[in-house]
């Protein structure tokens, strides 16, 4: 874990060519969360093509590149079943070497602009009652708990709801 946020740090869009490091990512920090099966995002078929999956204007998808190493991601997309004005927080995750950097907060940053950018008014997202240092992050951006899911993500295993206005 770094402690500081690297000067090389870069948050850029995703490209084709992340998909494989951006999926690695994914099944990585799901895994040492436990949360693997089909009721969890670890499943879904667009983890493999992270890119494909998140098409503007209505979606955007980041990475973290690091000495031309990608060890973060996140983005934000539709939520299904939802109103038109709310969009969920997709697949944030970072390698245990990026984590504590404060690029948390700047990656979130980036995906509440684009989410903003792209009509949206409000952000929800799902998380697991042990991920303790990603809801904190979500709190300290004025994230607040719900108490049941907002509209249809597909991953029941989730047990923490959170949304915020845009």
């Amino acid at each position: 874990m770094v402690t500081k946020v690297p000067a090389n740090a870069v948050i850029r869009p995703i490209r084709a060519q992340d998909n494989p490091a951006v999926a690695r990512i994914i099944r990585k920090v799901m895994t040492e969360y436990g949360a693997v099966g089909c009721n969890f995002s670890i499943s879904d078929p667009e983890v493999n093509a992270m890119y494909e999956a998140y098409p503007a204007p209505a979606a955007a998808f980041f990475v973290i590149e690091l000495d031309g190493r990608v060890l973060g991601c996140g983005g934000m997309g539709p939520l299904m079943a939802a109103p038109a004005d709310v969009c969920e927080l997709r697949k944030m995750y970072f390698l245990p070497e990026l984590r504590g950097a404060g690029l948390g907060s700047r990656l979130l940053a980036v995906i509440l602009d684009a989410a903003r950018q792209a009509g949206y008014r409000r952000c929800y997202l799902e998380t697991l009652g042990t991920m303790g240092e990603a809801r904190q992050l979500y709190e300290k951006h004025r994230f607040e708990s719900i108490d049941a899911p907002l509209g249809n993500t597909g991953h029941s295993g989730c047990d923490h709801w959170m949304v915020r206005d845009l």
